[in-house]
């Protein structure tokens, strides 16, 4: 039996926000209590005073690069940094070599996460054989196999046909589509936004419309067929406006969106750093104050940190060579309570529901994203108030290309607790 006392707790499911003790026993929450609790019949205690209680947040959308890429990342390593970023929680998508569009790769990955992990590892199997985008994968043992969402990321299915297929298959599951929407015709060759700093640069620049075109299409495809759909990583103002205006109609739509697209405009990239090259690709200062409208008035459901790792040696080249993508499991938290919760953006419950609940549901996780009596013994507990600087060289992932290296932000998780067992203790990870 586990019991942490003075902890502050936040819990936007049960509606809970204040001060309380939680019980664990065994994996499973056993009780929130508010009274005395007297600690003699535990075999653990975690004094949180100071410490405010999170549901174990969850993270719908991690590269964790196994198989096939284990020099930037492997499942052990990426969930060890998932822990250390509060994340109890996180989706692996597809995107490995081979990709997983099979129940053989889905079960790899989760019996290895089951070894090795530091958290709980979900799996989203990829839509098409090999992320092609020319014949679905084998949706049904896939499915059989657990996958709680299916994805091409990195890839748009450019063929509509096959995305309609797609997307009435999986309606017979009430399993969503998460979608990279990006018309590969028009971003073909681009390397950031296209815009002003993009000509002034002399960097080919993706339009906005690029991501738009598929938006638009998914939507309506998804609204047209009653399937449930996830746009992936929302990055300009006209996407946003899909999203709302479909949600408005009564559209199975949710959407996501990463920490640099609500913290960061194409402005970083004058440096051509590539620790600022990713796709989408930052957007204008326009398009992040509508990307923190849409996180205020709930168009955009969840925060996820698209945490895709490369080397080193990767990303030290020119900017148009390098690869896309930057890391985020270990400065999601911090990005978040400092530039949404601290500016008045969110509240502290609000973030927390686009962190763990939403997540939640949307992967029809039920038992987690809450802390209730019965729920997955899955906790976090961070000094939210506590500074702290982001140096890449004290992650615990394998990766170094982070955007945010030297931001001075809030946040220092204390522990995390995944199923019961203490994977994080006073800031660090405790090995298997």
């Amino acid at each position: 039996m586990l019991l942490i006392k003075h902890a502050h707790i936040v819990d936007p499911a049960t509606g809970i926000d204040g001060p309380g003790h939680i019980v664990v026993s065994g994996d499973r929450i056993e009780s929130i209590e508010v009274g005395y609790v007297p600690e003699e019949s535990f075999d653990l205690v975690i004094d949180a005073t100071g410490l405010t209680a999170f549901p174990g947040l969850i993270d719908m959308h991690v590269h964790l690069r196994e198989p096939g890429f284990e020099q930037k990342e492997t499942i052990e390593s990426g969930t060890r940094s998932a822990a250390a970023g509060g994340f109890t929680t996180v989706a692996a998508m597809p995107n490995t070599e081979p990709a997983i569009d099979n129940a053989a790769m889905a079960e790899y990955v989760r019996s290895k996460a089951q070894r090795l992990g530091y958290c709980n590892v979900e799996v989203i199997g990829s839509i098409t054989k090999g992320r092609k985008g020319q014949e679905l994968s084998e949706m049904n043992d896939l499915v059989g196999a657990g996958v709680v969402a299916f994805s091409d990321d990195g890839n748009t299915v450019m063929n509509s046909e096959i995305m309609r297929r797609a997307m009435e298959y999986l309606r017979m599951y009430n399993i969503p589509i998460i979608a990279h929407c990006e018309d590969e015709f028009l971003a073909e060759g681009g390397v950031m936004n296209e815009g002003l700093n993009s000509t002034r640069l002399g960097l080919k620049g993706i339009p906005p419309l690029a991501e738009e075109l598929i938006v638009a299409r998914d939507v309506m495809m998804a609204e047209r067929l009653g399937a449930r759909l996830h746009v992936a990583h929302v990055s300009t103002r006209g996407s946003v406006e899909i999203v709302r205006r479909a949600k408005a109609r009564g559209a199975r739509v949710t959407c996501e969106v990463t920490p640099h697209h609500f913290s960061l405009t194409d402005d970083a990239v004058e440096g051509y750093d590539a620790r600022f090259k990713m796709k989408p690709p930052l957007r204008t200062q326009e398009d992040v104050l509508a990307i923190l409208e849409g996180l205020q008035d709930g168009t955009i459901d969840a925060i996820a940190s698209d945490h895709a790792p490369h080397t080193v040696e990767e990303k030290d080249v020119e900017f148009d060579y390098a690869p896309d993508g930057v890391i985020g499991l270990e400065t999601t938290l911090t990005v978040s309570l400092t530039n949404l919760v601290a500016k008045g953006v969110l509240s502290l419950s609000q973030l927390v529901e686009k962190l763990s609940a939403n997540p939640a549901r949307i992967l029809g996780l039920s038992d987690r994203g809450l802390l209730a009596r019965g729920a997955a013994a899955d906790i976090t507990l961070v000094d939210v108030h506590s500074e702290r600087v982001i140096r890449s060289s004290e992650f615990e992932s394998k990766a170094r290309n982070t955007p945010f290296e030297g931001f001075v932000g809030l946040g220092k998780v204390a522990y995390v607790i995944c199923g019961g067992r203490v994977v994080l203790d006073n800031g660090r990870i405790i090995s298997r």
